[in-house]
């Protein structure tokens, strides 16, 4: 039904603004061909099951968008008519729910909500004509996700084919405070550099996002293994080439075993979590954690890889502590992890500061809409102080 299971496709694969370079190499190594990174995301051209790989192997995308249209616009009207011309019965029941979300960067149209609604019109439009019914909207759990992105002069519509986004890998039970999302995590561990066997350690790990990407890395564990995605309701759905990959990838894990993986922090709430995280994945006893507070910790080997999140000041007398603790976290890396490479992940730009350390390299990433920076100090012994 629709389009042929072997015929080659448009895809758009969003991501963690400042990842894109990573996800287009992780897309290459994943099969797809034509990869080019863009503002935001990557596109790649595959056959359908490329579609299903992607959702099920990539790390770093937050969703694969399947492209249906693509084409100059200068109304609203042409909105509709280039969304009514699909053929929208032949990919899916309208039994099934559906939304419809519209981005745009310099669109001449004044109000993107009407734009929703004329695309949303003429999906279900195109129902009632061909098949007497219509589909209903469900803007909470919808099966269905329809995105369009309007720039000056072009209209691209999109049918997304993952459904939630991929940073729900299906095992967390609950979230910390500020969670850092699990694509961000994959991305910057390869931003470090960090390979399985390479002793890692998050001293202020919270719920621990950092450590379970690093040990279903580690394992060979494909991130969507566990969940459902949107391609599985569609009517062209291969159910059979599905499972073979499934079960691929099944076949390619390790047994969970203990890995080099470090975790501590401060508080042992933020460790329970992290803990009832591993457990509720399967990796208990992959890692290793423990309550501590990171200026008493030793390097837990010769050398490796520090990656954190540290906490940053939101509340009123926040500001003060952290002032005080930041030289501190400085000191701490210099006398004990000298031999390591640290990174440190902050939405803050003046506390690092405070490390008095030199950092090697600063990647701007974005958490959500957070502009944040990934510092790199390359912990030689002595000679790191500025100044």
């Amino acid at each position: 039904m629709g389009t042929p299971m072997t015929e080659l496709q448009y895809y758009f694969s969003p991501c963690p603004r400042g990842l894109e370079a990573a996800l287009a190499e992780e897309l290459s190594q994943l099969g797809a061909s034509q990869v080019e990174a863009a503002a935001g995301g990557v596109h790649f051209r595959g056959d359908w099951q490329m579609g299903y790989r992607a959702n099920l192997h990539s790390r770093i995308a937050s969703r694969i968008l399947w492209r249906v249209a693509n084409q100059s616009y200068t109304s609203e009207n042409d909105l509709y008519q280039a969304t009514f011309a699909l053929p929208w019965q032949a990919w899916f029941d309208p039994a099934l729910t559906i939304r419809v979300n519209v981005a745009a960067i310099k669109s001449p149209l004044r109000s993107l909500d009407f734009a929703t609604l004329k695309i949303k019109d003429a999906v279900c439009d195109k129902f009632r004509a061909q098949r007497g019914s219509r589909p209903s909207v469900d803007t909470a759990h919808p099966d269905i996700r329809i995105h369009a992105f309007l720039d000056a002069r072009q209209f691209t519509l999109y049918l997304d084919t993952s459904g939630e986004a991929l940073f729900k890998r299906g095992y967390r039970t609950v979230a910390g405070d500020a969670p850092l999302r699990e694509n961000l995590a994959a991305g910057i561990l390869q931003l470090t550099g960090w390979k399985p066997g390479v002793p890692l350690l998050d001293p202020m790990c919270g719920s621990g996002t950092f450590l379970l990407e690093a040990a279903q890395i580690a394992l060979h564990v494909a991130p969507g293994i566990r969940r459902h995605f949107a391609f599985e309701k569609l009517k062209n759905f291969d159910a059979e080439a599905w499972q073979t990959l499934k079960q691929a990838a099944l076949a390619d894990q390790l047994p969970p075993s203990p890995q080099p993986l470090f975790g501590s922090d401060l508080y042992g709430d933020a460790l329970q979590l992290a803990k009832d995280n591993f457990a509720a994945a399967g990796l208990g006893e992959v890692v290793t954690l423990k309550q501590a507070n990171f200026l008493e910790l030793s390097a837990p080997a010769p050398s490796g890889i520090l990656v954190t999140n540290p906490p940053y000041g939101v509340r009123l007398g926040e500001a003060q502590e952290l002032e005080a603790l930041y030289p501190k976290l400085g000191d701490a890396l210099k006398k004990k992890f000298s031999g390591w490479n640290a990174y440190i992940f902050t939405a803050d730009s003046t506390l690092p500061k405070l490390m008095r350390l030199s950092a090697s390299r600063r990647t701007p990433l974005f958490n959500g809409a957070l502009e944040c920076r990934l510092l790199e100090y390359k912990m030689v012994a002595g000679g790191m102080r500025k100044g």
